[in-house]
């Protein structure tokens, strides 16, 4: 069984109010969620993006057997998750310039997700036209002006 997984992430401000957004695609059956929080930044919502959808694929056995294959508009995620976690682990989650690695809790979230499944990554540029992307990408701008206007009443 092929999983097709698309996620975005972003913040109105960098950091403010941000939101994140999955959709899976297994074999034609779509599963779509979306959620924010008032404080993050870009990057964080980018990580839990992924991280919800492995998560919610990890309640479906049927899928957990699956190639995964994660679309991702974040070079971040992509490479910090093939490239630079191996490196951070190493040394003691420490960057190259020895500063702590930025979102650590995250980071090892997804790693331990990413045992269990068998997972391709892709990067695909953003805002191109592909057409999942391009709906968590609606997804996410519709969370942060929820988020904003619970704000604007609160005030």
């Amino acid at each position: 069984m092929n999983i097709n997984v698309f996620t975005d992430g972003g913040c109105s401000i960098n950091p403010g109010p941000g939101a994140w957004a999955y959709i899976i695609d297994a074999n034609g059956k779509k599963r779509r969620s979306s959620g924010g929080v008032p404080d993050t930044t870009n990057n964080r919502m980018e990580l839990t993006g992924v991280i919800e959808a492995l998560q919610y694929i990890l309640t479906h056995k049927e899928w957990q057997k699956g190639h995964i294959n994660v679309y991702t508009d974040s070079q971040y995620v992509k490479k910090g998750i093939t490239e630079w976690i191996i490196r951070w682990e190493r040394n003691g989650w420490l960057t190259s310039n020895r500063k702590p690695v930025k979102n650590r809790d995250l980071w090892e979230k997804l790693k331990l997700l990413t045992e269990s499944l068998s997972i391709k990554w892709n990067w695909i540029k953003g805002h191109e036209g592909e057409e999942l992307n391009e709906e968590c990408d609606r997804m996410v701008r519709a969370e942060i002006e929820n988020i904003k206007r619970k704000f604007e009443s609160n005030s």
